[in-house]
Formats: C-alpha cells, structure tokens, sequence
C-alpha cells in the first residue's frame, strides 16, 4: 500500500496543472476530490474518528509536499487537517457522529474570538464576522472564535465553534496578491444556533480520544502544518531557480546564471541557511512530539516548536526574494517561481508567524539568562 507521501507525490503534476489553469481561482474541485480520495485530509485526525493520527514528521512531509505542488492547495489542505483534529480530539461524542459520521469532512474557516456567544438554555446563539476562511469553497463545516457572554461577575471563555458550512453567509473580499486559490472569503454568522457540543474552550479542553500528540495544543499542533508549508514553498522556488539557470542568461552576461560563481555562491548560502532552518523545524517538533509521548512536555518545548515555526517562514520569505533577485526578469513572468514568490509573503503575515512569536521566544531565554545569573 502507497504511503501518505507517495500519494502525495503522485498528485504532485495534477495539482501543479491545475494552479497554473486558473491561477486566480479557488483550486478545482477535482483536484480537491481526488487529495481527498487519497486520504490526505484524514492525516491530522483521531483513528477513532477514522483519521490516521500522524505522526508529525509525516504530517511535515506530506504537508511540504502538497505546497510544493502549489502553495494554495497545500495551504488549504493543511488548515483543513488541524481544524479537524481539534474537533477529533476535543469534542464529546455527540458531535464527532455528526461531523464525522460520513467521513473526515473538510473544514475551514477563523479561529480569532470575532464573535459573541450567546446563551440560549443550554446551548448558544453565535454571531460574528470573520475572515480568512480558507478552503470555504469545498468546505462542509465552518469554524469560528468567540467569546462567551458570561453571568455578571464571572470572566468570559474563549470557544472555538463549529457549524455547518450552509448556515454561514459568505461575503468574498479575496482580492490579493498571494495564496489566491485558497479562496479566503471573509463570512458573517447571524444569530446561529449553536449546540453546546459543538463548541470547546480554547483554555481548557481535556483529550478525549487520540494519543499525546494532542497534548500539543492549539497553536503548535496549527504550527505543523505552517511550518511544512513554508518548507514546500520556498523548495519548490529554490528547484525552479535551479531550473532556469540552466539556460537563462541575463542581457549583461556571457554564460547561464548557472556558470556564474556568484550565482552558484549565492544559491548555496540560500539553500544551506533554508535547510538549517528545516532541520530545526523536524527537531524540535521531534522533541516536543517525544515529550508529549513520555509526559514530560514542557512549556518551552511547545515554544520552541512555534518559534522554528517562525524562523522558517521568516527566513523562507527573505530567501524567496534573493531567489527573485538572482532569477533576474525570469521570477516576473506567470508560473510557479512568480507563485511561490507571492505565496510565501502571503503566508508570512499570518498571526502564527507572528514577530510576537519572537518576542516571546526572547523573552523567555532572557528570563531564564537572568535566573543563571541570580543562582536560582
């Protein structure tokens, strides 16, 4: 039987062929179908809701290998995956029937608390405007935050929700420059009945399927596919470069960029750095990974993996533009260096890779700098 990864690879050419066919629109719905008939929506989920529960350094492969095909459909993939494995490991048994009755379903959507929820009995009324939901256009399940409206006194709860795709009310507004395929659509939830089971606390939802790997939380289980998706970005723009110097030569020069030892220096010094930051990325999501399977894990291991998070996509969108740069007017043209050009600093300003990341990074090895130096 094909790995997760060979699956992958062999839709590599079909998803490249169908990001070039419609740059600009959502990623086919074939194309989609058939990532799905593979199974490569179910890698993130519980084996008790039918998932294959993962572990990370495959989910790393697979996710880096669907970007490199196309950075929008990779996006969209990965997003789907953690989302769903939130619900698979946090939610009663009441709601996996529902959503995961028929199959891992796809789901996208925001998870940021732009929304109240309101008590209703026992249940909740959502409303709320959201944006970025990327994948909504294959989507049978909408995600959203909120915060709770509490009894006078007590603090509010933040929640994640989940509701049916065709109770949200779809608003566009994806006139971007990068990651145009996701299909991001900003969406609006008017007063949605909202069951108590389909909602969890982002602050305190104890496991109640899965292994450790769920252990992780939120934001680094999130980081996985983040992480994987600047690493088939930005290796996708390194062959193309690679590619193009075989034979493109710029009106100044006498030979290929390939024959140019500036050229050759500065994709070395690329590649190398790029690659250093991917090791980093493997190894301490390993280690956060192994902790959580021996029950040791650490605040500072869970932050670890979201600053390697950082530091690839960071460090992926300065490497893009030097590729820009050395591929001379070759990176202007339609295709798939120009893509992943505009793919990577889309990807750069979402919230998970965040200069607050770093700032916390710091701060911590600052703080734990200064205990040594008091003896504590």
């Amino acid at each position: 039987m094909a790995t997760h990864l060979e699956n992958a690879r062999d839709l590599r050419s079909t998803i490249d062929d169908g990001a070039q066919s419609a740059p600009d629109e959502p990623t086919p719905a074939s194309v989609i179908e058939q990532i799905r008939d593979a199974g490569l929506y179910a890698l993130m989920c519980t084996r008790e809701v039918g998932g294959d529960e993962c572990g990370v350094a495959e989910c790393l492969d697979v996710f880096a290998e669907l970007a490199y095909a196309d950075g929008s459909t990779g996006w969209c993939v990965m997003a789907s995956n953690s989302a769903a494995a939130y619900f698979s490991a946090w939610s009663p048994d009441s709601l996996v029937e529902r959503v995961f009755g028929d199959g891992i379903p796809l789901i996208a959507g925001q998870f940021a608390p732009n929304g109240v929820l309101s008590p209703d009995g026992s249940d909740w009324r959502c409303s709320g405007s959201y944006s970025f939901g990327s994948g909504l256009n294959d989507a049978q399940w909408a995600g959203a935050g909120a915060f709770t409206e509490p009894p006078e006194g007590e603090n509010p709860d933040f929640r994640f929700v989940i509701v049916p795709r065709d109770e949200i009310e779809v608003l566009g507004n994806w006139d971007v420059m990068g990651l145009r395929a996701t299909a991001s659509w900003d969406y609006h939830l008017d007063d949605i009945a909202v069951p108590n089971d389909a909602t969890f606390s982002f602050f305190d939802h104890p496991r109640l399927r899965g292994g450790p790997i769920y252990d992780l939380d939120v934001i680094p289980l999130t980081s996985i596919g983040h992480s994987a998706w600047a690493i088939g970005v930005v290796r996708r723009a390194i062959d193309e470069l690679r590619h193009t110097a075989v034979t493109r030569q710029r009106m100044t020069g006498s030979a290929p960029l390939g024959e140019s030892e500036y050229f050759l220096i500065a994709l070395a010094e690329a590649e190398a750095s790029f690659e250093a930051s991917c090791s980093w990325v493997y190894a301490a999501f390993g280690a956060a990974e192994a902790a959580a399977i021996a029950g040791t894990l650490t605040p500072q291991l869970l932050l670890d993996t979201r600053m390697a998070t950082t530091h690839v996509n960071q460090l992926g969108g300065r490497i893009v533009r030097e590729v820009y740069n050395l591929g001379g007017t070759a990176a202007l043209r339609t295709g798939p260096l120009e893509r992943c050009f505009r793919d990577i600093h889309a990807g750069t300003q979402h919230a998970v890779v965040s200069p607050a990341v770093s700032l916390e990074y710091a701060t911590a090895s600052m703080q734990r700098a200064a205990q040594h130096v008091r003896g504590e």
